[in-house]
């Protein structure tokens, strides 16, 4: 590009750093240190500010690669979750974005639909297209990345990796004790799918908290989950054959909102009416959750928070800061009108029919 396809605008070829120079009369490097802000260069304001001024008007763009290269910094990072979705891994991620808009740094997106292969790939491909960490969310590494790392929803204790969790037993309690308190005693347990992350710790503080208030918890009483999805569909097929095999029950405690919202429909092509005749609680409090026909009663993560805190994690680590190995956030337990007291008739109905 020449200084006459500077002043004619030629939109031809992007601006570089010695076109400018040309056209000002000046180094290149004197212009690439005025528009980097390099410290420690006596450079006039005026020569400055005609240096601006020239690369707003010809729209120079810095190369990022060149910078990179230089710096050994590409203010980038990799993301890596199971899928996308309108639930529980899209508020996270939303959560994670807003902290690097933030504070401008960019970032891939891989999902790997839990299989094994993707996960221990993706972390070396993300490495090679320069990313300074990894950001995981639902997603279970065996083994650390070379790069700065950071997981929601991880308990294998890697080392070198920082986790940011759910208080898992508090959120156990709170959900047992809201339906122990309203009478049921006679619930249906979900136990999440192998693949999920969060599935086995959950589950073992579900043991414990019904350990604990006396409830418990036989086999024919329980669901296991396996098809991989983020539909409605994950609750509802199991909940139709636990149904042809008994209505010994009073309320269902689900794995996640979505499996809830497939458990309520089952119940309801059933005859059952939710609450009256079976509570059903939730997990996650997903955005449609209070919106559902009845609203849902579950337990909330701040997924979003979970996101932002491991963002801000991530990026401290990268800064060479200590990061505590896990930090564990607190559930809440969002009552709506998916749950209610026990009828005792119900109950006896149910157990005698």
């Amino acid at each position: 590009m020449t200084m006459r396809s500077l002043e004619s605008g030629d939109p031809g070829q992007p601006t570089s750093l010695k076109t400018l120079g040309e056209y000002l009369g000046l180094d290149p490097s004197t212009v690439s240190f005025v528009l980097n802000n390099t410290p420690n260069r006596s450079i006039p304001e005026a020569t400055r500010q005609r240096v601006r001024e020239a690369a707003a008007r010809f729209g120079y763009q810095p190369s990022h690669i060149a910078r990179s290269l230089r710096s050994k910094k590409t203010q980038t990072l990799g993301v890596m979750l199971p899928e996308m979705g309108e639930g529980y891994h899209a508020q996270v991620l939303n959560g994670v974005a807003d902290v690097l808009m933030r504070e401008q740094w960019f970032f891939f997106t891989v999902h790997h639909r839990h299989r094994k292969d993707l996960v221990n790939t993706y972390p070396k491909l993300l490495q090679a297209r320069g990313v300074e960490g990894i950001l995981t969310i639902d997603t279970r590494l065996e083994c650390t990345p070379a790069v700065p790392t950071v997981c929601v929803a991880h308990h294998g204790g890697l080392p070198g990796v920082s986790s940011i969790n759910l208080d898992e037993d508090a959120a156990a309690m709170q959900s047992l004790r809201h339906l122990y308190d309203l009478g049921h005693r006679q619930i249906v347990f979900m136990r999440g799918q192998s693949f999920s992350s969060d599935s086995d710790v959950r589950w073992h503080a579900t043991v414990r908290a019904a350990k604990a208030l006396g409830i418990a918890m036989p086999e024919s009483l329980t669901i296991r989950l396996e098809k991989d999805t983020v539909t409605p569909e994950l609750g509802y097929p199991d909940m139709s054959e636990l149904l042809q095999r008994t209505r010994a029950f009073t309320a269902v405690l689900c794995f996640n909102d979505v499996s809830a919202i497939g458990v309520i429909r089952s119940l309801t092509d059933a005859g059952l009416r939710v609450p009256e005749d079976c509570s059903v609680v939730g997990f996650d409090d997903i955005s449609s959750a209070d919106y559902q026909v009845p609203r849902l009663t579950t337990v909330r993560q701040p997924l979003h928070r979970m996101g932002q805190t491991a963002a801000e994690t991530l990026l401290r680590c990268i800064a060479g800061e200590a990061v505590p190995h896990e930090t564990q956030l607190q559930p809440e337990l969002m009552v709506r009108e998916s749950s209610a007291r026990a009828s005792r008739l119900c109950v006896n109905k149910r157990l005698f029919s």
